[in-house]
């Protein structure tokens, strides 16, 4: 079983399923959305909640930065305002963080640039989260390794090869690394996810922990991620889908964080240990509805059982249907009535050996 351990938190290979809330920018600038986002998430039963850390500047050409962004979702003239007015200044973070520890759950970020790296250091983040579009930048990867810190990498938009150069570049620093099986579309169609790729990981990048981050519509991909063997799972959550940005029409609103969250535990709950067994509280719907056999009419003592003489019937409180040829045959020590259950008390022990012995002699092959 493959472990790792970050603040409070413990993500394993063997579950159970660790939920990340993706908030990222769908607070939409706004610091008390931000706050309030990271308490209903708690709230909703999440492990974790991850932002997204840039320094634009220092991420974009002068090019991109300077285009004009004009759009439903902007909230700038270019694109580098967009994200400018998108981004919390270091008083933030600090808050943010403090709100998360309060209400114990982990704060995470994706790093997306070197500058952010240090900013997320001196911040005292106990792990990394690294976007699909970073598996390929490896001097990014190399140095947010060199922290020592548990890193988290989507692996959307990438060949195999490439995770494994991710992955080899990790593990040359240490092995607590998550890989999160992903899909670069938003949203996400079903016959687009792909999600059998979560077995590849698993057998091709054995000391990695497997996830899904997941940017599909609705609860049932990350359950059959997790059944798949995906124990970390990351969806994006928005107060309202109907808000401005590109992320909230496939994020999950609280009710839909709450119900996803509910149905991953539940998985573990219901898998059980593989022993089957009989629950007290099934007892007497067995008895209520199973069949035990009854005599179909009133015989006297001496009387010889033949399968005209019995019937099945309900309720099971007697013997059951599987002891029928057991009784054929058997002779009765005293008188019955119709719908009386039968038992083994009522048959001559004499009849009830020598059918036994037969049944042996038939069984043998003699």
């Amino acid at each position: 079983m493959k472990s790792i351990k970050f603040g409070k938190s413990v993500i394993s290979s063997d579950g159970p399923c660790y939920f990340i809330a993706e908030i990222g920018h769908n607070h939409q600038g706004d610091f008390s959305k931000a706050l309030e986002m990271i308490k209903v998430a708690a709230e909703c039963g999440a492990d974790a909640v991850k932002f997204q850390k840039r320094d634009n500047k220092s991420l974009y050409t002068k090019a991109m930065y300077n285009k004009p962004y004009d759009n439903e979702n902007s909230f700038g003239d270019t694109y580098g305002e967009h994200r400018e007015f998108l981004e919390f200044g270091w008083d933030e973070y600090v808050e943010l963080k403090q709100c998360a520890e309060e209400n114990n759950v982990e704060f995470m970020s994706t790093v997306f640039d070197f500058a952010s790296l240090e900013f997320l250091e001196r911040l005292g983040i106990g792990s990394y989260k690294i976007a699909s579009a970073d598996v390929t930048n490896i001097p990014l990867i190399t140095e947010v390794a060199r922290t020592g810190k548990p890193v988290i990498l989507s692996t959307g938009a990438a060949m195999l090869d490439e995770v494994r150069k991710a992955y080899d570049t990790i593990l040359r620093f240490h092995d607590k690394l998550c890989l999160l099986h992903c899909t670069c579309s938003y949203p996400a169609e079903y016959e687009t996810l792909s999600l059998k790729v979560i077995q590849t990981l698993k057998n091709e990048f054995p000391e990695a922990v497997i996830g899904y981050s997941g940017h599909d519509n609705g609860i049932l991909a990350p359950v059959i991620a997790y059944m798949l063997g995906a124990t970390v799972v990351e969806k994006h959550f928005t107060l309202n889908h109907a808000s401005k940005g590109t992320d909230h029409k496939f994020s999950l609103e609280p009710i839909g964080l709450k119900k996803q969250i509910r149905d991953l535990k539940r998985i573990d709950v219901a898998l059980g240990d593989g022993t089957k067994k009989i629950w007290d509280y099934e007892i007497s719907a067995r008895k209520k509805m199973g069949k035990s056999l009854y005599f179909a009419q009133s015989l006297p003592a001496g009387h010889i059982l033949t399968k005209d003489d019995i019937v099945l019937k309900s309720p099971g409180d007697g013997l059951l249907p599987y002891e029928l040829n057991n009784v054929v045959g058997c002779q009765l020590m005293v008188d019955v009535k119709e719908e009386q259950l039968i038992s083994y008390d009522q048959l001559a022990t004499s009849t009830r050996k020598s059918l036994e012995d037969e049944e042996e002699l038939i069984l043998s092959g003699a």
